[in-house]
């Protein structure tokens, strides 16, 4: 329950007014005036709202960070942290609170930059300052009005007085009898209410007569502070020290007291308004009190002591094993007070190793829940805090890099993994070269993401030199080896890697044999053995969900859906991690596909393009480019399908993945007319691609199956089973004179998409809406207008609506 606003009904009237009529309003006034509070009010009765505290954050992308956490939102790999604020607010009806933001350079600019940008949220700041932007609409908060000497004793001033003393215990007051003490109180408050509660419980304490006037917060609060018995002053200090909202439980640790005796402190506390209790039973300091209450416990053992406490908390929360966590776990909701806890460990020589032990093993629940960018901020911190033991300082630089590849992009983990092999530079030869095999297993895969083939299989054959002694680590590297070869096309290969792999698995190595299970599956499908294809990710997915290995089960279903066409598990796609989420969106895709629906098909596709470019995701970006195409065949536009056959075919080659290549070329061909020396030609090298390798095409909508002879190949295009430089420019230059010219004006550099796109910023409409329209995701829409940006040499949504009205 909301703590009473008395005396604010006006105030709270012309904050609602303002908000009906402006999208940002920033309260403001001086310290210990009440904004929070009376923001507090206005959040509670706005539809929808969001609170970020801003004490604390000292830059604007610290507070932006803030903002996405308390939305619940994400940043992509290579995405802004702005931009996704921007299209995460968009066309939200909600109030986004920003408590305390005072002093953040460049703040102002980025706030009306939202506005502007971003439609229907609205805006409360609290501040003691203004931003001084166009969008900002301000309002002063005034101390409350005291009577004049002339005037009766009443008025909201005395309605908050004796209300906080009756809450604080007090007995009723004589206002009579003490009306020269309370005005001289009164006066020396000068109408702030924070300085008003505080008189009021110490009125309730001690007395009115034995209450000194106190001209300042910080003489209020000590004054209060001074009413405290031992426990309870020393309970204040370390919350003070602790700096964050705190559990029952984590307060329990932080005073060395039992749970029942922390209610009693915290309770005691909150009675005499020293510390607020948030909406889901923690507790907080307000920015004046928790200043007092850092100098109170200033070189005194408190500041040690708090810490310890804090650190009790977090090794008596997370797992005892490294590898053991789950999702659930209540310690997750106090991410913050771990984080805290840890940096405090290992900013400490004698304690830097229970920091680096505390760390690794937090990081299984983590990782479990999907908190990867949590996981990773907090091993970055312990790694540069010092070198650790160098067995765990492995291991965890290792996890910091599979959470940055995942959250940042697939190549951001390169840096830690680099990290990790420092820590094992300390270690004896044969725990060295294991370390090192399971790093270069995690570089396996990485480069595997990034459809970088020919570095992993370089990564995985060293893992398979130096892990030899690790029954563990050559399985999964062999698993990671067999991804490489069904990507490269050498499904020989791939087969007797599989028959290894799922060979009789130890208990803890099942996940590795139902993720090879899920490859063959995948081989099957390429060599058009559907039934084999069905049963084998049938069986994955049964066993995978048997064992709650949640990812390999999703993977093995988006598997048997691509094979029988019927649908699967159901997913939210915003929850999954990067790499998941991209080839469950290509998944998604094929089906609308199939459904009849082109453009919504040709939307997701590009989604999952711009997501898997970002993310460094290079197989999964071939796919997509293939899936545009198709989509764009589908709708009856060859003209523009042609280039992104061409694009999907090159990066195919690169990557390499040769059949995929086949597809751009099954692509390429029907397109062109049927019978003709192209199309022959075209058919001719997929086929030449997929012979060997026992693989057939596939009919898919928009491009029916391709019949050619490899006779048809035109020599030298197809070497060794690739498609050689001569192919790719053979097949170019068969396609390009079906293409038309385009229309001579400033945009005829854009794509057909970027043009559809900037044809909808002109007419005024936001990213959200423009994606709506185009049933793409707002990140798409923002990654063409860079694109737009960049090719027209502009960099303002007004500047290309200008454009665009002078070339109308």
């Amino acid at each position: 329950m909301l703590t009473p606003c008395v005396g604010r009904d006006e105030a709270l009237d012309r904050l609602r007014l303002l908000l009906s009529g402006h999208r940002w309003v920033t309260l403001t006034g001086a310290p210990g005036c009440g904004k929070t509070l009376v923001a507090r009010h206005a959040a509670a009765s706005a539809t929808s709202s969001a609170w970020v505290t801003g004490h604390g954050h000292s830059t604007r992308e610290s507070l932006v960070t803030a903002c996405l956490d308390a939305l619940g939102a994400e940043v992509a790999p290579g995405d802004s942290p702005v931009a996704a604020l921007k299209r995460e607010l968009d066309g939200r009806e909600l109030l986004l609170v920003l408590d305390g933001v005072d002093s953040i350079d460049g703040l102002g600019e980025v706030l009306d930059d939202l506005v502007d940008e971003a439609a229907a949220f609205q805006l409360l700041c609290t501040a003691t300052t203004v931003a001084g932007r166009p969008h900002e609409q301000v309002l002063r908060l005034q101390p409350l009005p005291l009577p004049a000497a002339s005037e009766p004793l009443e008025g909201v001033a005395v309605e908050l007085l004796l209300s906080r003393v009756a809450s604080a215990g007090g007995h009723i007051l004589d206002v009579v009898q003490h009306e020269r003490t309370l005005r001289r109180l009164l006066r020396a408050s000068g109408g702030l209410p924070s300085l008003i509660e505080q008189l009021a419980v110490q009125i309730a304490l001690i007395g009115v007569t034995d209450v000194t006037p106190a001209g300042t917060m910080a003489e209020a609060v000590r004054g209060s502070y001074d009413l405290l018995d031992e426990d309870q002053q020393r309970c204040f200090r370390r919350l003070a020290v602790v700096g964050r909202p705190v559990s029952l439980d984590v307060l329990a640790d932080v005073c060395e007291v039992a749970r029942p005796q922390a209610v009693q402190l915290a309770s005691a506390l909150a009675r005499r308004s020293l510390v607020e209790v948030h909406p889901d039973g923690r507790f907080d300091m307000l920015p004046p009190l928790r200043e007092v209450g850092r100098s109170l416990a200033a070189g005194t053992p408190d500041e040690a002591e708090a810490m310890a406490g804090l650190l009790r908390w977090a090794d008596r929360s997370v797992p005892a094993e490294y590898n053991t966590g789950a999702a659930d776990a209540p310690w997750l909701a106090e991410i913050p007070l771990l984080d805290a806890a840890v940096r405090h460990a290992v900013a400490r020589d004698d304690t830097r190793d229970h920091g680096y032990e505390l760390a690794n093993r937090a990081f299984s629940s983590l990782y479990t829940a999907m908190r990867a960018r949590e996981a990773v901020e907090l091993l970055e911190a312990v790694l540069d805090s010092g070198d650790g033991p160098p067995v765990v300082g492995s291991q965890l630089a290792r996890r910091a890099g599979i959470c940055a590849s995942e959250v940042r992009g697939t190549y951001e983990g390169l840096r830690l993994l680099h990290r990790a092999e420092q820590h094992a530079a300390a270690l004896d030869p044969g725990r060295r070269d294991l370390e090192l095999a399971r790093n270069a297993a995690i570089r396996a895969e990485m480069h595997l993401d990034a459809g970088n083939l020919a570095e992993a299989r370089a990564d995985a054959e060293r893992t398979l030199r130096l892990g030899r002694h690790d029954p563990y680590v050559m399985r999964q590297v062999r698993r990671t080896l067999m991804d490489v070869c069904v990507s490269s096309g050498e499904l020989d290969e791939a087969e007797d890697l599989g028959a290894v792999v799922v060979d009789a698995p130890p208990a803890d190595e099942m996940w590795i044999a139902l993720s090879a299970r899920t490859l063959q599956a995948e081989i099957a499908w390429e060599r058009g053995q559907l039934v084999e294809a069905e049963s084998l990710a049938v069986f994955a997915r049964a066993q995978a969900q048997e064992l709650h290995e949640d990812r390999i089960a999703l993977l093995a279903d988006t598997v048997l859906r691509r094979v029988t066409g019927r649908p699967g598990l159901p997913v939210e796609p915003e929850t999954l991690p990067w790499a998941v989420r991209v080839v469950v969106q290509l998944q998604e895709a094929r089906e609308l596909l199939a459904a009849g629906e082109a453009s919504r098909a040709a939307g997701r596709a590009a989604d999952a393009v711009v997501l898997a470019d970002s993310s460094r995701l290079g197989r999964d970006g071939v796919h997509g480019r293939l899936l545009v195409a198709d989509a764009l065949m589908a709708l009856g536009d060859p003209t523009q399908a042609r280039p992104s056959y061409l694009s999907a075919m090159r990066r195919a080659v690169e990557v390499p993945m040769p059949l995929r290549a086949a597809d751009a070329l099954d692509g390429l061909a029907v397109g062109s007319e049927p019978g003709s020396a192209a199309y022959r030609q075209l058919a001719g090298a997929a086929a030449a691609l997929r012979s060997p390798r026992r693989a057939v095409g596939h009919a898919r909508p928009g491009v029916p199956e391709v019949v050619g002879s490899a006779r048809e190949c035109p020599p030298g295009w197809v070497v060794g089973g690739r498609l050689t430089p001569a192919g790719v420019a053979g097949a170019g230059t068969l396609v390009a004179g079906t293409t038309e010219p385009g229309v001579p004006s400033p945009l005829a550099v854009l794509t057909r998409a970027e043009r559809a796109v900037a044809e909808l910023v002109s007419e005024g409409l936001t990213s959200r809406q423009i994606a709506e329209q185009l049933f793409v995701s707002p990140r798409t829409v923002d990654a063409h207008l860079s694109h737009i940006f960049r090719k027209l040499e502009i960099s303002s949504r007004a500047k290309l609506a200008a454009l665009m009205a002078e070339v109308a």
